[in-house]
């Protein structure tokens, strides 16, 4: 009986050490775990004298005035951060579009003194409306308490927070800046497609003769087939590496144009060229083509809120070192492209270029590689958009081939617009005109309103008035600007 009790004794034992050894491996693993994935848990979040301690002191605080402000950069754990440079390259990517090319063209419709002053300033107040819509994008972030807002959820948020008689319009303002980015960005994808087939169909026709036959459409298929699985690429971070092959390319491209252009413009006195002309579609066809070469409104936040430290905003930020680049670089190239071919100027400069020397189907070929690859940034905003709306509604086994149809539609209907709409000029003016202007010029000047309205609008009410006068002029573009570039698609009286 007293070896029986002994081993009962002994086995007890036994279980309680191999108990405390099981604890021990569990409690290992779980610092082994903790250490390998720092931000998966903390035992503070656990414990309950810790939330009670945390209280306490932001209670003695908030009695002294304490308060410390949220800051939503501490709070955004992104798997795939951009740094200072990415999104750099990604905003100057973003804006260096096809749009440029057809400055000159701009230029040509109201002369080179009025393209200069009229690009500074509309550059200008393009950057002045992406600061105000950050500006607006943070100050929510600081009042909600969130680490990101898109732009949508911006412009809703500041609707639902304003005054009390526009509350009650923020879902309809979040769900029509959506739609118009998604359509904005689709087509402008679709003008980016008829560019590239344009670009290639010339270096074709020029080295192969006899393919002379072949329409746009077989270009523009041609290119659809890799876009479907390099548009299959999700996050933004992993498309710095095509942003920097597209900027290197449109370098070398722009190095060309600029060699061909001044090299055209040394026989050419200045009386030769208008300063300034009085057309009355000049104007609007203007100002529609800079906003759309220039903006980049939908692309602003997805960047913004990619980063984890503040940077976006500020001398020097990313905004502005971007932005001042891009009205120098559209500037230039738009004074010197009128300036070496005035009234004989076409909608894209490159076509300007003789088409029998290799540098020029070089800078065509290379123009061609940067807006194909642009094609994918240009795609991330309305995929962005669509994806945040679908997701809840499919079931999770099968988000991502959903995800994947989504993409591979989104892709078709852009080169099917392509293939619909082949008059490229008119097309830029007309989504300059109707999209960009009012997303990009309209909406942060009424945001901006609201969310100032209760706090004080300036000395004699200076910031109403400066919005109110942004808003006019983006009326202004939406309505000439779109008027004109429906009569130069039925009528393409600009064209040789």
């Amino acid at each position: 009986m007293k070896n029986f009790t002994g081993f009962r004794v002994l086995l007890y034992a036994q279980r309680t050490i191999n108990g405390f050894y099981l604890i021990k491996v569990i409690g290992t693993a779980m610092s082994t775990q903790k250490e390998k994935y720092p931000s998966t848990f903390n035992i503070e979040d656990f414990n309950s004298t810790t939330v009670l301690t945390k209280n306490a002191l932001q209670k003695e605080k908030e009695s002294k005035g304490e308060i410390d402000e949220y800051n939503p950069y501490e709070h955004r754990h992104l798997d795939h951060p951009n740094t200072f440079t990415g999104a750099l390259i990604h905003l100057l990517k973003t804006s260096l579009g096809t749009g440029i090319l057809a400055v000159p063209f701009a230029y040509r419709s109201v002369g080179f003194g009025t393209g200069l002053v009229g690009t500074v300033l509309i550059g200008a107040l393009c950057t002045h409306t992406v600061t105000l819509l950050v500006s607006a994008s943070q100050r929510m972030c600081r009042q909600t308490q969130v680490p990101q807002l898109s732009f949508a959820e911006t412009v809703e948020s500041v609707f639902k927070n304003g005054p009390e008689q526009v509350r009650g319009w923020s879902t309809f303002s979040r769900i029509f800046v959506e739609i118009g980015l998604i359509l904005t960005y689709l087509f402008s994808d679709s003008v980016y497609s008829v560019f590239v087939g344009t670009s290639l169909k010339e270096i074709v026709d020029f080295y192969c003769p006899d393919a002379r036959s072949y329409g746009m459409e077989y270009y523009l298929i041609a290119q659809m087939i890799p876009l479907l699985f390099l548009c299959q690429i999700r996050p933004l971070k992993f498309l710095v590496p095509f942003s920097t092959v597209a900027n290197g390319s449109m370098v070398v491209a722009f190095a060309v144009t600029f060699f061909y252009m001044f090299r055209d413009a040394e026989h050419v006195s200045v009386s030769e060229r208008s300063a300034v002309k009085a057309d009355v579609m000049g104007i609007p066809h203007f100002v529609s083509t800079v906003v759309f070469a220039m903006e980049g409104i939908g692309a602003i936040m997805p960047l913004e809120n990619s980063m984890v430290e503040a940077g976006f905003l500020g001398c020097p930020g990313v905004l502005y070192i971007a932005m001042s680049s891009i009205i120098t670089l559209y500037a230039s190239i738009g004074f010197v492209g009128y300036y070496a071919y005035g009234d004989g100027t076409q909608a894209s400069i490159i076509t300007n270029l003789p088409t029998d020397e290799w540098a020029s189907q070089l800078a065509r070929g290379c123009i061609a590689l940067s807006i194909f690859f642009t094609f994918m940034l240009q795609f991330y905003v309305p995929m962005e958009i669509t994806w945040k709306n679908v997701k809840p509604h499919i079931p999770k086994h099968s988000r991502n081939i959903a995800q994947i149809l989504i993409r591979l539609v989104g892709v078709i209907f852009a080169i099917g617009v392509a293939i619909a709409v082949p008059d490229l000029s008119a097309l830029i003016s007309l989504v300059g005109a109707v999209f960009f202007s009012t997303l990009g010029i309209f909406v942060p000047a009424l945001v901006d309103t609201i969310i100032k309205w209760e706090d004080g609008l300036g000395r004699y009410n200076w910031i109403l008035i400066k919005n109110i006068l942004i808003c006019i002029f983006s009326v202004f573009a939406l309505v000439s600007g779109g008027y004109f570039s429906v009569l130069e698609m039925l009528y393409p009286v600009h064209k040789d």
